[in-house]
């Protein structure tokens, strides 16, 4: 999906901020020197000099290759070598650099600028580093928190980041691929796209260019690399010469700047990019196919999931049949993830993106109690207060009864997992210890949290009062999780936390299926669902009289319906004898009015004459 946005992303640049081809002009244009099939001499050197000149020295020539064509896409215009390189004591010891030197020229010239068969118009080169400096991994800063100081085992020095100095270590490049780029576009000197300008090689005098050469580094995951150290005698290098073509090229280079461009927002850390790599190295392509297309209907399905999650609860005006100490613990569970997150190195995307979670989390608890705010102590503490809709019927006794024995199987769990990970695992502090222990937990046993909704359905044999749209679209997103499951790299205790939310859903369909909305039963206002239409348009009713017409309030079991039939139509048929005697009382008051608004008319009209 990730590649999908960028090729997407530099397809839309090119052509909003592109370079724009220009009408030809002789005087500033520029064309290759080279023609489409010609036979090219390749010459490979390797040196610890940034510049190459010693081309008598028959050691630091490694590959050499013959009538290579240019631009020919056929089988001889790609060539492979291996060879094994013993680095020196500079390049062990000292972080020195190896450098890779290519020279290409028309066939039977010379790359040696003091040869006579040399000449300026038929050869080019171009310079590559063998070596990738990276910072030294940082120490691993966790430790045994029940061993004592002395005891502590041994670590490496580490980097000292607040004085600014960071240590580098340098990685041996075991593969070298050089591209050839099938380029022969007429391009204007003085309106150079940017993205290529840098790797165009000009002749000064004509000023016309050479075939560029493209050393793709592309597929080369920073895990493939090979640390250099005293001990280190022998390092392989894998070369390669192929042709590439222009779209292509540019395509590595827009998305190498996409990379660069979002690690320097902080957007992607160091080795994210590799990951999204790897996914295409490593997976099958048919697999992946469908993983773009769901990965798009995920996006949509999460995005309704979350508006409708929104809607629900800022319409919602009744906590009757909801848990509203699910509420809470979700709140509690999110803000552990947001400190885990913040304990650990993560994107700041990712930070930002729990931190509005734990937000609206808490909304939720606004929307699910009464939230006050109490000044009498020294400092204001936040009061939370059950409503009067939750709080005066059965769903608070079921929910308190559902989280009593919850409570019975979680606190010894996370008791157990706490002591095991204080003992077995390494920790950076006690409150690392306290939030790895917690957030292990929340993805282990986090179901377990959707347990106390699943008890009040069950008692309240209902569940008229869940919003179903919103789990529907989450439960679509949890099949579309499993198949990430099997496709992305993750954590044992994710992957497990995806399939411990199927059951879950099941189990709400379940309840769903066997707890049916009866919309032709007659609830507690004497109607039925059918007659919503009906009961407007004759009688003023209560909002919560509305909701219940709308059959938004929660549905009661057959049993209760056949037991309660007779004493709600005996209270209807009370309630309208009321309304029409008091409608005829009206009726005769209004009449005594009009009588008397007659006979003061008449005195008046007296007068007047």
């Amino acid at each position: 999906m990730g590649m999908i946005r960028m090729a997407l992303f530099w397809y839309l640049a090119s052509q909003m901020f592109g370079f724009k081809k220009q009408p030809a002009d002789p005087a500033t244009s520029s064309i290759n020197l080279f023609s489409k099939g010609e036979k090219l001499d390749m010459w490979f050197y390797l040196s610890e000099d940034h510049k190459f000149a010693d081309f008598g020295n028959e050691q630091a020539l490694v590959w050499h290759e013959t009538n290579v064509p240019y631009a020919a896409w056929t089988p001889d215009s790609s060539r492979h070598h291996v060879l094994t390189y013993s680095p020196s004591e500079a390049v062990m010891k000292h972080n020195g650099t190896v450098y890779g030197h290519v020279f290409f020229t028309r066939s039977g010239f010379s790359p040696n600028p003091s040869d006579p068969d040399y000449d300026h118009f038929s050869s080019f080169s171009r310079t590559v580093s063998l070596i990738s400096y990276l910072p030294k991994p940082k120490t691993d800063k966790r430790k045994s928190l029940l061993e004592a100081k002395d005891e502590a085992p041994e670590v490496l020095p580490e980097v000292v980041e607040d004085e600014g100095i960071t240590e580098w270590v340098s990685f041996w490049k075991p593969n070298v691929t050089m591209n050839l780029v099938d380029d022969f576009t007429k391009y204007s000197r003085n309106a150079l796209p940017p993205t290529v300008a840098e790797y165009l090689n000009f002749e000064e005098t004509s000023g016309n260019y050479y075939p560029t050469v493209f050393f793709n580094e592309f597929w080369l995951l920073r895990d493939k690399l090979i640390r250099i150290n005293e001990t280190t005698t022998e390092l392989t290098l894998n070369l390669d010469l192929s042709p590439i073509s222009l779209t292509r090229w540019q395509l590595y280079l827009q998305i190498d700047q996409s990379f660069q461009i979002h690690r320097s927002y902080g957007s992607m850390l160091e080795g994210e990019a590799d990951e999204l790599k790897r996914v295409f190295l490593e997976g099958n392509p048919i697999l992946l196919a469908i993983t773009m297309t769901v990965s798009l209907l995920h996006t949509v399905f999460d995005f309704l999931a979350f508006k409708n999650d929104i809607q629900f609860w800022n319409k919602n005006k009744s906590m009757e049949g909801l848990s509203a100490r699910s509420v809470v613990v979700n709140f509690f569970c999110q803000l552990v993830v947001f400190l885990y997150l913040l304990d650990n190195e993560t994107s700041w995307m990712i930070i930002l993106s729990s931190g509005v979670g734990c937000c609206i989390e808490f909304w939720k608890i606004g929307k699910a109690m009464h939230i006050e705010v109490d000044r009498s102590g020294r400092f204001p503490l936040l009061r939370f207060r059950d409503r009067d809709s939750y709080a005066k019927n059965k769903t608070k006794e079921y929910d308190d009864l559902a989280m009593r024995y919850l409570s019975y199987v979680l606190y010894p769990v996370v008791l157990g997992f706490a002591i095991y990970s204080l003992i077995y695992d390494r920790h950076k502090s006690w409150y690392s210890w306290i939030l790895s222990s917690l957030t292990s937990c929340v993805y282990t046993f986090g179901f377990i949290m959707m347990c106390p909704q699943l008890f009040i359905n069950y008692k309240l044999k209902s569940v008229a009062h869940l919003p179903w749209r919103q789990m529907t679209y989450k439960f679509l997103n949890t099949i579309i999780d499993d198949l990430f499951a099997f496709v992305i790299k993750m954590p044992i205790l994710h992957r497990l936390s995806v399939f411990r939310d199927d059951i879950i859903f099941l189990i709400y369909l379940y309840q769903r299926w066997i707890y049916p909305v009866d919309r032709k039963r007659i609830n507690e206002f004497g109607f039925g669902g059918e007659d919503a239409s009906d009961v407007t348009a004759t009688t003023t009713t209560t909002p919560d009289a509305a909701e219940a017409i709308d059959g938004d309030a929660p549905a009661t079991s057959i049993p209760e319906q056949q037991h309660h039939n007779e004493d709600l139509r005996q209270r209807h048929h009370n309630s309208r004898q009321e309304t029409s005697k008091s409608g005829a009382n009206s009726s005769s008051s209004s009449s005594d009015d009009d009588d008397d608004d007659a006979s003061t008319t008449e005195e008046n009209k007296t007068k007047t004459t």
